[in-house]
This record gives structure tokens, sequence and C-alpha cells, in this order.
């Protein structure tokens, strides 16, 4: 059984024995950088929902307040240490601090849409908080489109898991078109960001 596995199956324990405070510390867990998958956490709570024993405003809710702590933790952690750590260590992963000055400039004019847009993708939303902390992203526009771009992302998960009922682990079958979708507009999203960008340069120059 794969690490995602067990961590799921732990999770899913723990919604089982503690309810709405199981899917607060898994959903904590998977935005603070450790792998616990929110597509099981939150289809499993929308699952319990189905057959009455958990209420769904309750469960997007608290599983939107996990990745708001979660993510602020992460956050913290880019704040305080990430920046330091590439100054020291970053030439052995070709990081550079020009390469530190354009995150920064680009989370001080597309953070937004790029935390938004995160918050809604498998994998990327887990390690979002990271970048955005070393960046030093304005906290109050970090905390406000983690929250919109949770809340969507645990409205879906609970919902689909909710109307999947017993089959809620098939909702990778929901979920890949989704995955696509979303990515296909993040692709042409950052695709546009580039190319203007460029010709901002060119003007520039």
């Amino acid at each position: 059984m794969s690490l995602l596995h067990q961590l799921g199956d732990v999770a899913i324990n723990w919604i089982n024995s503690i309810g709405y405070w199981g899917i607060f510390f898994g959903m904590v867990l998977e935005s603070a950088c450790i792998p616990i998958p929110s597509e099981v956490i939150m289809p499993f709570g929308g699952y319990l929902v189905s057959i009455g024993h958990l209420n769904m405003i309750g469960v997007i809710l608290i599983g939107t307040l996990g990745n708001i702590v979660g993510s602020l933790l992460a956050y913290v952690v880019g704040h305080w240490g990430g920046k330091r750590f590439i100054n020291r260590f970053g030439k052995y992963v070709f990081l550079s601090k020009k390469h530190l000055d354009d995150a920064e400039k680009w989370f001080e004019k597309r953070g937004e849409i790029t935390v938004f847009l995160s918050r809604i993708l498998p994998a990327v939303r887990t390690f979002i908080s990271l970048p955005a902390g070393i960046a030093r992203m304005n906290l109050t526009k970090f905390l406000s489109y983690t929250a919109l771009g949770s809340l969507i992302w645990s409205g879906i998960l609970a919902y689909v898991g909710y109307i999947l009922g017993n089959n809620w682990e098939n909702i990778q079958v929901f979920l890949h078109p989704i995955a696509y979708l979303v990515a296909g507009i993040v692709f042409v999203i950052l695709v546009f960001l580039v190319v203007k960008v460029l010709k901002g340069k060119k003007v520039s120059n």
C-alpha cells in the first residue's frame, strides 16, 4: 500500500472517530505540506453527510478552515525561514537572490490569481503557501484568496462525495475531467501573463 493510501486511511479513521475535527486536522496537515489527500478527506465527509452523520455546510466550512490554518502555517515557515535557507543553500539547487526577487515581484503583482487557482489544482494546492511566504506576499490577500479557493475545492469534493454515497472512493472518475478543465484554464492564464510580462519588458527597453 502506498504512503498516500496509508495517510488517506489515517484521515478516514480520524473522521470516523472525531467527525468534524478529523476533517479539520486532516485538511490542516494537507495544507501544511503533509500529503494527506483532500481527495479522500472531503469526499468521505460528503459520504457521511449522505448517510446523515454530518452536515454538508459544517463539512465544507470545517474543511475550508483547516485549509486556511494549514496554509498559514506553511506561509509562516516560508516567510521566516525560506528566504534565509535559499540565500544559504539555494546555489546547490540553482536558486539565487535574483530568483527570490523575481518571485517577490510575481506574487506582488499576480499573487492573488496564483494562490486562488492553485487552491483548486490537485498537488499544487498543497505546496503553494511556501513560495507565497518566501516571496512575502501580502498576508491579507494570501488568506483571502486561500479561503475563496479552498471553499470552492472543499465544496466540490464534499458534494461529489455526497452524490456518490457508498461509491465515494470512485471520485477520481469525476475529478479527472474537472482537473483537466482547470489545468487548461490555468495554462491559458499563465501564457497570457507571460506574454504580457515579455511585452512589458520590450516596451521598457
